[in-house]
Parts: C-alpha cells; structure tokens; sequence
C-alpha cells in the first residue's frame, strides 16, 4: 500500500471509529494485512475493539502498537529528540501524537519519561498508570512507574510494582538492582542482600553492583564483608570516587599511605576530565579529608573537605534566607494561642517517636539505645513529614514552602487524615509488634508545628550536640542526597542558629512537648540521660538500653558502626585541629555558640 493510500486509508478508519467500530476494525484488519507494521493500524483496532467491548484484545492491539512504533517515523524522530536531550522537541512531537490519538501508549510512555527528566515525578505517574490501563502488559511503561515510586520515596510501591516487572522479566539485572534498593528502603534487608549476592555473582565486574552489596552489608552490621565488597569493587574500578568515600564513611576503618596515593592518583585523572567525573572529585576530596586526617595532617584534610564541599554547594545552590524564611513564618503562625485553638485535633494514635536536630548530633545513638527497649521499633530515616508539610503546601497554596499556612487553614478533619497518611505509610517500616516506633529524620525539626498538630500524643525528642562539634562533623559528611546547607561553613552556622531558634519558640509556647537530649551530658552521665529519656516517653528503665551496642538490628545512616561500640567520647572536639579554618562557622553561629548548651536570651 503507498504512503499516500495508507493515509487515506488510517482516515477513513478513524472516521469510521465514530459510530461503527465493527467496520473500522476490519478496516485497522485490511492495513495491517498490507502493512503490518502500521502502528496507527494497531491502535485503531485497539479503539474499535475497545469500544466493542473486547477488552483483553483492545490491549492486546495496543501493545503491538507499541512494537510496531519502530517504524513510526514521527516516534523514531521524538524518540531520537529525547535520546539526544532535546527536551522540548520531544514534548512538541509527543504532544501532537497524543492530540491525534490520546491512547497511543508508547507516546504517553515516552511524555512519562520526559516528565520524569525534569523530575515532575507526579505527572509521570499519573502518565504511566494511563499507559498501563490501556496496556496492563506493557511491560516497559511498568518498569518505568516501579522508577517513579522509587524517585518519589514511596519504596513500598516500588518493591510490589517490581514484584510483577520481574515475573514476566526475571533476569533482567536493572530490575533486581531496582528492587534491592527499594527493598532495602523498607526494611526488606534479607531479600535485598540475597538479590545483590546474586547480582554480583552474575556480574563479578560491576563495581556499582558490589558497591551496592556493601552498603546493604554495612546497613546489616556485617562490617568485614561489607569492607571486602567495597575493596573488590575498586579492583574493578579504582577511579569510583564512591567507592572511596564508602569505606571512609564507615568511620572505623584507617587508610594508610598506598590508599591516599591511590586517590590522588584517581583524583587526578578524574580532573583530567573534570566535567564527566564531578561527583568521582567530590567524593575523592571527601575520602581525601577522611585520609589526611587519619595520618594526622589537618591542613590536607581541610583542603580537601573544602575542595569536595565547594563541588557539591554549587550543585545544590543552598540559599540560607529560605530556611530563614520559612522558620520566620512558622514562629509568626505557630503560636500558643495557635496550638490551643487546635488542641484535640489529629490522630491520637501515640505510636511514633519523632528523634530530630541537626544531622550527625548524636540521634542514631538515641534511637539505637531506645530501639534496644522492649516496647520501641527503630526504623530509619523516614520520609514522610517532609512529604506531607510540602504536599500539603502545593496543594493549597500551590507552593510547598507555604506550609504552615496552609497548615493554619486546615480543618479538624484534615488534620487527623494527615496523621493518619503518616502512620499508614509508615507501617510497612515496621517489623515487630512492638507499640511505639522511632522516625529520626533530623530535618523534621522543620515540622514540629505539624507534628504536634497531627499526630497530638506523638512525643518528640531534640537531639543536640556542640554546635562546632555538630558543625564540622557535618562539612566532613557526604551526605547520599539532602542536608543541601552542610557543604558551606557559613551557611551551615545560620541553620544551626534558625533550629535553635525555633525550637527555642516551641519550648516558650509547647512547654514539655519536646524533650532535649544534649550529646555532650548523655556522654558523661548515659544512665542518667536514658532514665530522663524513658520517663519522658512514659516507659521503664531497662538495662538492654545500656548495652545498645549489642543490638544487631539493621542502622542505615552515616553513624551506623559507631554505634555498634559502646559510648565513647571520640568525636568529642574533633574540630579543634581545624580551628583556623572555621571562622565563617563561629561568626554565622554567633551567640548560639557562646550560650551553648542553653540558647541566647533572645531566642527564650
């Protein structure tokens, strides 16, 4: 059939599709006998079959039209634009697919990836699961919304979406990497270390495999196998910045001389080719600070937290007056009379623990001690705050950042369905049947408004720590992703100093609801500090709290060796040999330094 009368043809069909989708499927049935390959035929009898009630064959057309789409040359076109980054081609050319056919599923598939690029992760979802309404079998546009849960944090998704991707692909290695990382998001750590032992015996090669490998080994406490992993992925590839990184970040190992030459060797290559390796320098420089310290030579060490530090604040472009901000209308909004007007409202269950501050201030420690109790989960570093406050704000004020706005019009009811979004889509981090469970996102010192309005008998414990001590420990800290305000001295002080200030705010008009725990006096005096702990979440004193460090559960954050040792006093001034370098952070903490452990008189 020409060109031309294949047009003419797939025309008439569709005119055909409006009241007679009998004749036009047999129409779609004559085109494809002389072009089979005709994917605008497939999806017209995809339509017919669809409007005659034949469902299942209504998707089967329209997966081949997906298979036919090869030969289409606006899709090959649209997708060579999103091949070669030309964003804006493919979104015109897909756009005129779709308002041709609103059921073409490989276009919309394409639109999801193209959405998801620019991370509007949302309406690639919303794409996806059209896509799969009219195609359950399409396989590839599943796979893809497995992604977009992933991307979205909503592991627990991914890992059933991946459930059914890999049934009908079981060897496809992106899918199980996939499904390790989601399942390990979830506590699945058992199923996750099984895929990556398989993984890794199938690809023996693949350094990001066996880098996985190792963090999942790390998570579980099996230091020495997670050591090896990583030491055999960089036999693989000795210029993965990461790789270097990983092993420095388990705190507890030394490099010696032959490992800091090996990174300056990796180092320079990676700058020989700065652009491609950016993140390969960053973690190398930070690797690098964990080296040159160890063999006692801060001036290195400094140099290269500084040199990784700078790399990744130009990625972020952190800008301080935001979080400023948002802490002046969240003090503006949440005040006494705000809370009292409120009182009441939420969800009453009394489960969650709330561990927040400031990042590497002591809060895995906490949780690791309390998880040791008997009525206490811990969990991880959960999501979902964040998530709710800043959907919350797009919703209704079309700004997440505008949270506590929003929050101050939401009625009683919506109050306590956000409590209990929060607690059901954190029940699947939890393994026991213990009653209370620990969230300790530190950031979620943000939200402590939310919290105390949607979740009322949640308790909530500020873990503090010198704020040089903290500070510091944070600029030699990579952080997976997140904490956007650690890799800038000075700006890093001023977050310091707003959490300190709202805090402060909550304590004058929520006194109680917040229990601090200073790291410096839990050091000194643990018992004392733990007793004060349970009495505050209304439990027993038990002595397994004390001996935390035998407790073999699953740590996933930056801290999770050391606190598999008794408590010590090892990070306890480690900024002191920095101290000439440090002065941006002591002038943007200001009088918060000086009044610690209490706060400046004009923040009380």
């Amino acid at each position: 059939m020409a060109t031309v009368s294949h047009d003419q043809a797939i025309a008439n069909a569709r005119h055909l599709l409006r009241d007679q989708p009998g004749a036009a499927l047999a129409q779609a049935h004559a085109i494809l006998e002389a072009v089979p390959t005709s994917a605008a035929a497939h999806r017209i009898a995809a339509h017919a079959l669809r409007a005659m009630g034949r469902e299942s064959e209504a998707q089967a057309a329209s997966l081949a039209a997906v298979s036919a789409t090869v030969h289409d040359p606006a899709m090959v076109d649209a997708a060579l634009a999103l091949a070669e980054n030309r964003l804006p081609d493919a979104e015109a050319a897909l756009r005129a697919r779709l308002k041709e056919d609103a059921t073409d599923v490989a276009a919309i598939r394409m639109l999801a990836e193209l959405a998801g690029r620019i991370g509007r992760y949302p309406d690639a979802e919303k794409l996806l699961t059209r896509a799969l309404e009219l195609a359950p079998g399409f396989g590839a546009a599943r796979a893809n919304l497995a992604t977009v849960y992933y991307k979205q944090n909503r592991f627990a998704d991914a890992a059933e979406t991946l459930d059914a991707v890999r049934a009908e692909d079981p060897g496809n290695p992106a899918h199980a990497n996939l499904h390790a990382a989601a399942l390990g998001r979830i506590g699945g750590y058992d199923e996750a270390t099984a895929l990556y032992e398989e993984l890794t015996q199938r690809f023996p090669d693949h350094a990001k495999l066996w880098m996985s490998y190792g963090h999942i080994l790390k998570t579980v406490g099996r230091q020495d196998d997670s050591i090896a992993a990583y030491r055999h992925a960089l036999r693989c590839d000795p210029g993965l910045g990461e790789l270097w990184w990983s092993l420095a970040n388990l705190k507890t190992i030394r490099f010696d001389a032959d490992d800091r030459a090996a990174m300056e060797a990796a180092l320079g290559a990676s700058d020989a080719e700065a652009e491609a390796r950016a993140d390969d320098r960053l973690h190398l420089h930070f690797a690098l600070g964990k080296a040159y310290a160890d063999a006692d030579a801060p001036d290195a060490a400094f140099r290269h937290y500084a040199a990784g530090n700078a790399i990744r604040a130009e990625q972020l472009g952190y800008d301080p007056a935001e979080t400023r901000a948002m802490v002046d209308a969240t003090i503006a909004t949440s005040t006494a009379e705000f809370f009292a007007a409120r009182a009441g409202m939420g969800d009453p269950a009394p489960d969650p623990i709330f561990i927040l501050g400031m990042p590497r201030a002591g809060s895995t420690l906490i949780e690791q001690i309390l998880a040791s109790h008997s009525a206490i989960e811990g969990t991880m570093e959960l999501p979902d705050i964040p998530a709710i406050a800043l959907g919350l704000g797009r919703a209704a004020k079309a700004d997440g950042r505008r949270w506590i706005e929003a929050l101050a019009e939401a009625p009683p009811e919506k109050l306590a369905e956000l409590g209990a979004t929060f607690l059901r889509a954190t029940a699947v981090q939890r393994k026991t049947a213990k009653p209370f469970y620990i969230d300790k996102l530190p950031n979620n010192w943000l939200y402590v408004p939310l919290i105390r309005l949607i979740l009322p008998r949640a308790k909530i414990i500020d873990a503090r720590r010198h704020p040089l001590d903290c500070c510091f420990s944070n600029f030699r800290q990579h952080f997976a992703k997140g904490q956007a305000f650690s890799y800038d001295l000075a700006a890093m002080g001023a977050y310091y100093s707003d959490y300190v200030r709202l805090m402060a705010h909550i304590d004058a008009v929520q006194p109680g609801a917040v229990h601090r725990v200073i790291h410096e006096a839990l050091l000194d005096d643990p018992e004392t500090e733990v007793r004060a702990m349970l009495a505050y979440l209304g439990q027993p004193f038990e002595a397994a709290c004390m001996a935390f460090h035998a407790n073999d559960r699953a740590v996933r954050t930056a801290s999770s060796e050391q606190v598999r040792r008794p408590i010590n006093r090892d990070g306890v001034d480690q900024w002191r040999p920095y101290d000439a370098w440090i002065g941006p952070l002591r002038d943007a903490l200001g009088p918060v330094l000086d009044a610690y452990p209490e706060v400046p008189a004009r923040f009380a």
